[in-house]
């Protein structure tokens, strides 16, 4: 195959991908269901992995505290191998059923707890270790896989299975399995997130400012949902302590910090239901 022949085929099969996302779509609306009854349970979420499953995991939990403005503790990467399977492999950590359940005792998993096992082939041993460990513990439990045929062998009561097919390399699950999985657990963070009132409209107001791209953005959002200045957009976040959320009820219910914070807080957080009657 020529190099151009080689990039058109990799990318024609990845184009099955969003349809078999897609296909999930009910398995996947249930686990954002019941990641949010367990996160108003004060309730955690735990992905367990290997190899790119478990980088993957890793991801998306790390990407939840600057996006969403929780805890690192709220949501929880495991992978096999520890923090050096990240950038090195360490195919073999996968392997031990018993090590996967000590990581879920490390972690203190509970049962208000939502554990996820990530495994595009469904049967990596370290991930079904920590499955049946959270089950016996009494934890939410779900499992993301490609594989049908893993299916009827996987411990969890909800079992999220986009079949992307074979791979342009057989056997390289970082290909098309990598990229479901990965649209997967956007959808899984984002929805629960946006279902416990960390966006308003599509904006994201819980954001933490953490660099000088997040406080532009900040500022951007404050301008577009009040229709202030740049300036004055500035000087409110000032005073709201950099806090998006508060800013904004500052602003629309005429109160000072303390008081945005109140009323966010009588409003279960949800940012519409705090400024409702003052628009």
């Amino acid at each position: 195959m020529s190099t151009q022949q080689i990039v058109d085929l990799i990318n024609s099969e990845d184009t099955f991908v969003p349809a078999a996302v897609a296909k999930a779509r009910k398995g996947i609306a249930a686990a954002v269901d019941l990641i949010v009854a367990r996160f108003c349970r004060g309730g955690r979420l735990f992905y367990v992995g290997a190899g790119t499953s478990g980088r993957l995991g890793v991801l998306d939990a790390s990407e939840c505290p600057p996006t969403f403005g929780v805890p690192p503790s709220m949501v929880q990467g495991i992978i096999a191998g520890g923090r050096g399977a990240l950038v090195r492999s360490a195919e073999g950590a996968e392997d031990y059923p018993e090590d996967g359940a000590e990581a879920i005792d490390k972690r203190q998993v509970r049962a208000d707890d939502v554990v996820i096992g990530l495994a595009a082939c469904g049967m990596t041993p370290y991930v079904h270790g920590a499955l049946k460990r959270a089950r016996r513990i009494g934890a939410g439990t779900v499992f993301i896989t490609c594989a049908p045929e893993a299916v009827a062998h996987i411990p969890a009561e909800i079992i999220i299975n986009p079949v992307v097919g074979p791979e342009v390399v057989t056997g390289s699950t970082r290909m098309k399995a990598g990229t479901a999985t990965k649209l997967v657990l956007n959808t899984l963070t984002t929805a629960a997130m946006i279902k416990l009132g960390k966006v308003y409209g599509n904006l994201m107001v819980d954001l933490r400012a953490t660099n000088e791209k997040l406080r532009d953005r900040s500022v951007r959002i404050v301008m577009e949902v009040t229709g202030l200045s740049r300036a004055r957009a500035k000087r409110l976040l000032d005073r709201a302590e950099g806090r998006v959320k508060a800013a904004i009820v500052m602003h629309f219910r005429k109160v000072d910090l303390a008081a945005a914070v109140k009323i966010l807080d009588e409003s279960g957080q949800f940012l519409r239901r705090a400024i409702e009657g003052a628009l």
